[in-house]
């Protein structure tokens, strides 16, 4: 070990910022260690000289009157014939830098700077996405196995499980896609960015990036519900009345909406206003069927919706997407009855009325 070494040092910590005094605390350490193994002094200390990079080895003896141990104690007379001014239970260090200890060092010195180094790069990593946990990033895709998509996301591999992609999409190695960060953890194999193109969370941050309005406070996503790769409803306001929400989301054209289902391969994205009225709210979000009454069952936090005969299997939705939807965007269970079924079950009289309703827009 010599200057050159402490050189090589300042240059790594230039270059991955990883301190100087960290790597030689650790190199310390592992030399500590090293020479247990091969020596006989089992209570040393390793010095490594920061300008000149010389190691020296240190046996740390305690003071006694009659010597049990010789590794680790030393007579109050040969104590004293170091230096007159050691008492009982006083330290003595005595050099015992082994001839051939250099080898060893440069051994361990390898070991320790190539370990630190990795560390240091995960936890670098580690650290930079940590931030951008439940966040949406862009990346390549890099390579494929049964379970999992691999993407290069720059200086680490983001995971995205099959099941976390949408049953419409296919990806070929080489396809640039954005996707939701759901977790960041650390692994034995480094840091795990784990990835997702079904989350809820995907279709927020896409309006946050298309939607100038959400991302500076004017327009607040209240509420989002998806079922990934077939439709998705989510639920806007605004806290000033000029601002027009739905609108602000769907852009000139639909320009801005367009783009988010082009991303999402054609997913269907109803935007309904979102309201304080659990009435108005309900029924907004059963778009686009038209409400005539919302019955609010607060006991049971659920409500019994009551639209026109012809618009029942519109509100219910295929399959029960339109209502499953609406209950996830509002958290309210929904009861949908038509009319007649109103009146057969309740005694509600019939209206009769096709109100338009004009509080969402759905694109596809």
């Amino acid at each position: 070990m010599n200057a050159e070494f402490i050189e090589a040092l300042t240059e790594i910590e230039r270059e991955k910022g990883i301190s100087k005094e960290v790597l030689i605390d650790a190199l310390e350490a592992a030399l500590i260690s090293s020479y247990k193994r091969n020596y006989t002094a089992q209570n040393v200390r390793v010095d490594i000289n920061q300008q000149t990079g010389v190691i020296k080895v240190f046996a740390r003896k305690t003071v006694v009157e009659e010597v049990l141990d010789p590794r680790l104690e030393i007579s109050i007379d040969a104590a004293r014939s170091i230096n007159a001014n050691y008492h009982l239970d006083d330290i003595v260090e005595i050099e015992v830098t082994p001839r051939d200890f250099g080898r060893i060092a440069a051994q361990t010195a390898k070991q320790v700077v190539t370990q630190r180094i990795r560390e240091a790069e995960r936890g670098l990593i580690f650290n930079e996405f940590i931030d951008k946990e439940e966040d949406i990033i862009t990346g390549i895709v890099e390579r494929m196995d049964p379970r999992n998509i691999y993407i290069n996301l720059g200086r680490v591999e983001g995971l995205l499980p099959l099941n976390e992609i949408m049953p419409t999409e296919k990806f070929q190695q080489g396809d640039r896609i954005k996707a939701f960060i759901t977790k960041v953890e650390n692994s034995t194999k480094g840091p795990l960015i784990m990835l997702s193109r079904t989350h809820p969370g995907l279709l927020k941050r896409l309006f946050e990036l298309e939607v100038p309005e959400i991302y500076d406070g004017i327009v607040e996503i209240r509420s989002v519900a998806r079922e990934a790769g077939y439709r998705s409803k989510i639920a806007v306001y605004s806290p000033n009345p000029d601002v027009d929400s739905v609108g602000a989301c769907v852009g000139q054209k639909g320009m801005r909406v367009q783009t988010i289902v082009d991303e999402l391969k054609g997913e269907r994205i109803d935007i309904v206003y979102w309201s304080e009225d659990i009435s108005e709210y309900v029924a907004n979000a059963l778009s686009p069927s038209k409400v005539l009454e919302v019955q609010i069952l607060e006991e049971d936090k659920m409500c019994r919706v009551i639209v026109p005969d012809f618009q029942l299997s519109l509100a219910i939705g295929i399959k029960g997407q339109n209502a499953r939807l609406a209950a996830k965007l509002t958290g309210w269970k929904i009861d949908i009855k038509s009319e007649s079924q109103a009146f057969e079950q309740f005694g509600r009289p019939k209206e009769g009325s096709d109100l338009p309703q004009e509080d969402f827009l759905s694109f596809e």
